[in-house]
């Protein structure tokens, strides 16, 4: 044991809650898992829950290979990953995948695995590490306006508005997230205001783009409108989901039916990914809801320890920036199950079966851990360094 844990850098506590939740996934993932067998028509829960621990494994890898870069490296990193990041999303839009009509295009297969990829999620965490090495450099100067628009917010809006046509609420986070990052790193008010409203005005001017020409994005600003203007109505087929998830609320109780006693993963058209958080408190009642609610709290909490830690504005600024959404992300989730938000598509970080958001709340993970373990690092260590230095240090 003492061997394992040698190696092993970082704050102690957040490895326990990653672990915690990992091994607690694996009941409610194989319990939700019949759905999917049924939907497919073919393999089985055991099936579904050995590729969740794959998953999951491979996730752990990432997170013990990046918790060993030292962080400088993600800054100039993120800068190296910024047009791959790019290409990558013009390629998922081309693909020009539809679910029930809609624009969905959010995923790209990885060859040979059969494994889909949400380029999304790579890009916001790129986007975040961009920003802090922003943030940073500029910490101590005044921030120019103009300069500001071509190095900072061209590249942040040129990859929003490629995620933006098939998934509105990871556009949303992100960009939320990144305001506040920019916030905290002093960014002026008065310009993230006019940001705030530019980006308000862009939204705008897509909905009506896309009202215009229905069939370049078909159905999908539809799509938004009806999540949030027929957020109660019983015919559609979100709040369906939303009905069958308050079902299982509402069955479980204190304590829940027990493990796999779930009566409504069978209706849940996604019970093991987004309405994962309803299952569990059918199956583990209320004591289960809020016990998982407590753990992603308390690595919140363990997230700012390390924050007041840091001792470079850039790490500051980079573990605020990755960490944060992953709590984020599970109120968002939590707070859906619930019927306290419209249905968004966003999982359950570390419980919600899937490939996509395993490994980059893994890979963001990494970096917070990496950041908690380094102890020599400088902000001219971080900001001096040049990517193409990087690229070939990697090489």
């Amino acid at each position: 044991m003492k061997t394992v844990l040698k190696h092993i850098k970082g704050d102690r506590t957040i490895w326990a809650l990653v672990a915690i939740l990992a091994v607690f996934s694996f009941m409610p993932v194989y319990s939700a898992s019949t759905n999917l067998v049924y939907v497919v028509g073919s393999g089985s829960t055991l099936g579904y829950l050995l590729k969740h621990m794959v998953l999951l494994i491979m996730g752990f890898g990432i997170i013990y290979g990046v918790h060993k870069i030292p962080y400088r490296y993600f800054s100039g990193g993120s800068v190296l990953m910024l047009p791959i990041v790019f290409v990558l999303l013009i390629f998922t839009m081309m693909q020009g995948t539809t679910i029930g009509g809609a624009n969905a295009s959010r995923w790209i297969r990885i060859p040979f695995v059969g494994i889909g990829f949400q380029t999304s999620t790579l890009a916001g965490l790129v986007l975040m590490v961009y920003v802090a090495r922003y943030l940073a450099k500029k910490k101590e100067k005044t921030i120019n306006f103009k300069e500001s628009l071509l190095q900072l917010w061209l590249p942040v809006g040129a990859i929003l508005m490629l995620i933006l046509p098939a998934n509105f609420s990871t556009t949303a986070i992100i960009f939320f997230m990144i305001l506040v990052v920019t916030f905290i790193g002093g960014y002026p008010l008065k310009y993230l205001g006019i940001i705030l409203g530019s980006g308000i005005l862009l939204l705008t001017f897509f909905v009506l783009i896309a009202k215009a020409f229905p069939d370049a994005m078909p159905n999908r600003v539809e799509t938004w409108q009806n999540r949030i203007t027929r957020f109660s109505d019983p015919q559609d087929k979100d709040v369906y989901q939303v009905e069958k998830a308050k079902i299982a609320i509402a069955t479980g109780g204190p304590i829940g039916l027990g493990p796999g006693k779930s009566v409504q993963k069978n209706f849940l058209p996604q019970s093991s990914s987004d309405f994962i958080f309803a299952i569990i408190i059918e199956e583990y009642g209320l004591v289960g809801g809020i016990l998982t609610a407590l753990i992603y709290f308390l690595l919140l909490f363990r997230i700012f320890v390390v924050i007041r830690k840091t001792v470079t504005i850039f790490g500051t600024l980079l573990v605020i920036g990755v960490g944060c959404p992953i709590i984020f992300q599970a109120i968002i989730n939590m707070a859906v199950a619930t019927n306290l938000f419209p249905v968004t598509g966003q999982t359950l970080p570390l419980i919600s079966s899937g490939g996509t958001s395993i490994w980059m709340t893994c890979f963001a993970l990494g970096m917070i851990l990496s950041v908690s373990a380094s102890k020599q690092e400088t902000e001219e260590d971080i900001l001096d360094d040049n990517p193409l230095d990087i690229l070939h240090e990697t090489i």
